[in-house]
């Protein structure tokens, strides 16, 4: 699982997308979510990833690319649009992407799950997130 982040976002744009696009995969591969945490009082606790999330940067062009890529591959996948920051709720975040063909969304977060390799090839270009 790894997440693809534009390089010209700002700290609070990079932290905030990167939760919205994993927040699509659990749900879409239920098999990266693993069971309910309890402390020793007994208190319950969400589920959380089985595995990190790799977090990477890369240009503007770099993230079109890996987008082609996890479309060629049919990689599970999440986008983050620019358009979605000026949006205040789900059904116009959706809207927003409808309205854009894919060849000119404007990305700014790409999230895939999917074998090392499949993953590695698809970000080719990015670097890890500093």
């Amino acid at each position: 699982m790894a997440v693809l982040l534009r390089d010209d976002l700002e700290t609070w744009q990079r932290l905030n997308v990167t939760a919205f696009l994993v927040s699509g995969l659990g749900p879409q591969v239920p098999e990266v979510v693993g069971e309910p945490y309890e402390d020793a009082d007994g208190v319950g606790y969400l589920p959380m990833f089985r595995q990190p999330v790799l977090i990477f940067e890369g240009t503007k062009e770099t993230l079109k690319a890996a987008h082609t890529r996890a479309l060629s591959r049919a990689l599970p996948r999440a986008l983050f649009t620019r358009d979605l920051f000026a949006t205040g709720n789900d059904h116009d975040n959706r809207a927003a992407v409808r309205a854009v063909p894919t060849t000119d969304l404007d990305l700014v977060g790409l999230a895939v799950y999917g074998p090392r390799n499949a993953v590695d090839k698809t970000f080719k270009g990015a670097r890890m997130h500093p």
